[in-house]
């Protein structure tokens, strides 16, 4: 199961100013906010650190114990789901109140869009953006003839490296000519197309494990092959 927090503030930043006003508090490097919600039987204590990683705890406030049924896959009962949508709920109306949006996940993937923009005049477009499950992933295509040139998805690292690793992350699908996919493959964080032709297209994770530079190389390449 994803986790919540993770689900909800994937592409959100926070702004510190509205967090306050908010009503988190400073604790050591960090912030902190508490929040009841179904009618005061439950407690969220979310935790923000410096750089923005939230993680949230829900209390059961009879038991003052965590109310762990919460993350459990297989808890599917109507109670426990009833308790999940309210907890997202309260942690969407958090979201609108204290983050500004982005358009994807990772810091890369948006600096890359910000270069696709001036160089190319192109913006993404999300024509899966109704399901939950693809809203995330953003088409950059030609004005002229609207064929693609980039495709950045947010997908679990085990669709590329086949380890099992549930992890999400940000993925860049770019064109290549056939005869350099071997060389370029083996590159570190570059894989087989995820979802495309594996002999002309690669996906390079946005991790920065390859420079700004180095993807930018490569997506004017493939800007050049889909012209």
């Amino acid at each position: 199961m994803e986790v919540i927090e993770e689900h909800v503030f994937a592409r959100k930043r926070w702004v510190l100013g509205k967090m306050l006003a908010f009503g988190f508090r400073q604790v050591g490097e960090g912030y902190v906010l508490e929040r009841n919600f179904l009618d005061g039987d439950f407690k969220a204590i979310l935790s923000v650190t410096e750089k923005g990683k939230i993680a949230g705890r829900v209390i059961d406030t009879i038991s003052h114990d965590d109310y762990y049924q919460l993350r459990q896959k297989t808890a599917t009962g109507a109670y426990v789901n009833t308790v999940r949508m309210a907890y997202e709920q309260l942690l969407e109306e958090i979201a609108v109140a204290c983050c500004q949006e982005v358009l994807f996940a990772s810091d890369q993937a948006n600096r890359l869009t910000q270069c696709i923009l001036e160089r190319f005049q192109v913006e993404p477009d999300f024509p899966w953006e109704k399901e939950t499950r693809y809203q995330a992933y953003g088409v950059f295509r030609h004005a002229s003839n609207r064929k693609w040139f980039a495709l950045i998805m947010r997908v679990k690292r085990a669709v590329l490296g086949k380890d099992g690793n549930p992890a999400l992350a940000d993925v860049i699908n770019l064109k290549i000519q056939p005869e350099q996919g071997e060389a370029i493959r083996q590159l570190p964080g570059v894989y087989p197309a995820y979802h495309m032709n594996h002999r002309t297209w690669i996906s390079v994770v946005l991790d920065d494990t390859q420079t700004d530079a180095t993807i930018m190389k490569g997506i004017n390449d493939s800007y050049r092959l889909t012209e």
